[in-house]
């Protein structure tokens, strides 16, 4: 049967994955860069990249990689990113910010909620938290649209109890992406056990890229065959 009720969101860190979420017509991108940190905010290209290609575009803020507690001048920087992506009509943002005691900063997000009219995830610094169910709460009473969690764990294989918690503690009123390690061997259980409101996946595969040169990495590289498999399975779950 088709999956109605689960929206899919791909974290899209290269032109590549744009074009594929194009093809795939996901639900909406999560647009960022450098994948192998674990992704921080895009460039402006980019972020128009994905708005030329009509993707409900999702931008990751995110100053640097490491945890979430934030200097005062690395809050300012997301506040002037935000004044920036107003202007550019950018479908939502995705964000977190905590306090040096792994608690939400919810000064800094109800001024992130007052400063953007569009939608606000709250990315996977919420698995940083010391206790979820309060701060759930706190997102819920801000206007936080959805979490973006893998159920506190370091992938959503070990986080599906308190995903399933998850979900049942947002009562609807708050939506739950899970995501961190969603692939084609967990996908299924995760739908079925879990029952997320979204499914977040990047659908990429290592690569090393240009070893002839001396400045060759090993990168996270769109998988177009994987993305499409991902995306079918939800589509035709039952």
């Amino acid at each position: 049967m088709h999956l109605c009720w689960v929206k899919i969101e791909i974290c899209a860190a290269s032109i590549d994955a744009l074009v594929g979420a194009q093809n795939l017509k996901v639900d909406r991108v999560e647009v960022c860069s450098s994948l192998e940190i674990g992704g921080v905010t895009p460039s402006l290209g980019f972020i128009q990249s994905a708005l030329h290609l009509g993707l409900s575009t999702h931008v990751l803020l995110r100053p640097r990689p490491g945890g979430f507690v934030y200097s005062q001048s690395e809050l300012d920087l997301i506040f002037e990113e935000i004044n920036v992506l107003n202007r550019l009509n950018v479908q939502g943002l995705v964000v977190g910010v905590l306090t040096p005691e792994l608690r939400i900063d919810r000064k800094s997000m109800e001024r992130i909620r007052t400063s953007f009219t569009g939608e606000l995830t709250f990315h996977r610094a919420f698995d940083d938290l010391v206790e979820w169910r309060t701060e759930m709460d706190c997102l819920k009473s801000i206007g936080v649209n959805r979490i973006l969690t893998s159920g506190l764990a370091n992938s959503v294989t070990r986080g599906l109890p308190i995903l399933q918690e998850m979900v049942l503690h947002a009562k609807g009123q708050i939506q739950i992406m899970a995501g961190g390690g969603v692939n084609l061997a967990n996908a299924q259980e995760l739908l079925s056990t879990v029952k997320p409101d979204a499914i977040h996946f990047s659908a990429t595969s290592k690569e090393s890229l240009e070893p002839q040169s001396f400045f060759s990495e090993e990168r996270l590289v769109f998988d177009s065959l994987k993305a499409k498999k991902l995306v079918d399975l939800c589509r035709n779950f039952s």
